[in-house]
């Protein structure tokens, strides 16, 4: 997977600073006409940051156009899914071939069957998976399955954690929740909310005490077994197999939210990294190379009981869209390839390397949380282990490194609260540009 601009590159090269941003904010002041914000995710937006987002145009490996010709090293990736970077020539023509039979059927094809056969392979804890469009529609309609499987109807979450906006799961939500700071939505009922139990990331002791409070209402604990919506939290030794013990003992069920890590943190997700099973694993994202999919699979006994098998409803038109997984097809046979994930994890342990020390150099104080080609840069001392810790982190700072990084640029969420992605496409010369940009915006 050769970086289609990598010949004669060097980080100075790379480093081609945004000079024009006129067509942007033209697009973004007609987008306030007719979308809320002008942006059709509050994540897209500069609200934390200040100023407007850059409108791109196209991608390209490890970097992405905007409408005014600037280029940017791209940290986000779509926010986690382009392992193999913008527009891999495989996952192009799969869904040129796909796209050229018809857009969607409305009816099973054959793909649905292989793409559940790579994710099975994948998974050892999915015997049966049900494709869907989103990772919101997966952790949905996860939820829906155990408490029809259990028989009851309250769920824990952790503090900081985002499983999608259903209504049940926007509580003390991460991600653009907190970013926003609306850790719970207008428009959600009580009767919904006081059936989501919270606890915080990584304190086993206050979850078993939740747990065991409300063992006989419990129907599942859901967890990103990283923590990727609060910034990169990692997961204690001991905390995911102690929430394994805790649901096997109270009848729980345990779903983990791998829609960032599955195939991401390795190709059988968190669960083949930390060796731990799920009852329920919800994913998204990466399914579709870059398309809206997502799915949710566990135990023959538990998916037995979906519609039509068996009484628990879920459908969709465009679940198991043709297009989609052509593209999610492509995209995990290149991650099968040899060394994938070997270079991931050395280009990941390079660059927070190498952020770790612009910081020091700088005296300014941060840490550094990674998980393979995911991680966060809090600016804080750390460590940070749960939301209440990455909610002390210097925001005036990061906004400040966010404007140098973008003027320099580098692409990265316009939130503390999110992480950084680096795809296959991302090179030597790509990490040490950002190693540049970073030691500037800390200096």
């Amino acid at each position: 997977m050769k970086n289609q601009l990598k010949d004669g590159c060097d980080s100075q090269r790379l480093l081609k600073k945004p000079s024009k941003h006129k067509k942007s904010q033209a697009l973004f002041k007609r987008a306030l006409k007719s979308i809320p914000g002008g942006v059709n995710s509050p994540v897209r937006a500069y609200t934390a940051v200040g100023g407007n987002p850059p409108f791109i145009v196209r991608g390209e490996g490890p970097f992405i156009f905007d409408a005014d010709g600037n280029r940017y090293i791209d940290l986000v990736m779509s926010w986690g899914p382009l392992i193999a970077g913008h527009a891999h020539p495989k996952v192009i023509s799969a869904i040129d071939r796909a796209a050229a039979r018809g857009a969607s059927f409305g009816a099973p094809t054959e793909g649905e069957i292989e793409l559940a056969e790579m994710i099975r392979k994948a998974f050892h804890s999915i015997e049966k998976v049900r494709l869907v469009n989103s990772g919101t529609e997966a952790t949905m309609s996860a939820l829906r399955l155990a408490r029809g499987y259990t028989g009851r109807d309250k769920i824990l979450k952790f503090d900081g954690g985002y499983h999608g906006h259903a209504d049940g799961l926007l509580v003390k939500a991460g991600s653009g929740a907190a970013t926003l700071g609306v850790p719970s939505s207008p428009g959600v009922p009580d009767d919904y909310a006081k059936n989501t139990l919270i606890a915080s990331y990584n304190d086993l002791d206050g979850v078993e005490k939740l747990a065991k409070k409300n063992a006989d209402d419990l129907a599942a604990i859901i967890v990103e077994p990283v923590a990727g919506n609060m910034g990169v939290v990692i997961p204690e030794r001991g905390f995911l197999s102690g929430l394994r013990k805790l649901c096997d003992k109270i009848g729980a069920l345990l779903i983990f939210d791998e829609v960032i890590t599955g195939f991401r943190v390795a190709y059988g997700g968190a669960q083949e990294l930390y060796r731990v099973k799920a009852d329920i694993t919800c994913l998204g994202k990466i399914l579709g190379g870059g398309l809206p999919v997502g799915a949710y699979g566990g135990r023959r006994d538990i998916m037995s009981k979906i519609a039509p098998e068996g009484p628990i409803y879920q459908a969709g038109t465009l679940s198991g869209n043709p297009i989609a997984v052509a593209a999610g097809k492509a995209m995990l046979q290149l991650l099968k390839e040899p060394g994938t994930y070997e270079s991931l994890e050395e280009n990941g342990a390079k660059l927070e390397r190498d952020l770790l020390k612009a910081a020091q150099s700088a005296e300014v104080p941060a840490c550094v949380n990674r998980v393979g080609s995911m991680m966060t840069m809090f600016f804080c001392e750390g460590p940070v282990r749960n939301y209440s810790d990455a909610q002390k982190q210097d925001m005036a700072a990061f906004k400040k490194y966010f404007a140098s990084m973008l003027a320099s640029g580098i692409y990265i969420a316009p939130s503390a609260f999110e992480a950084a992605f680096l795809s296959t496409e991302h090179h030597d010369a790509e990490i040490d540009a950002i190693i540049e940009a970073a030691r500037e915006a800390l200096s």
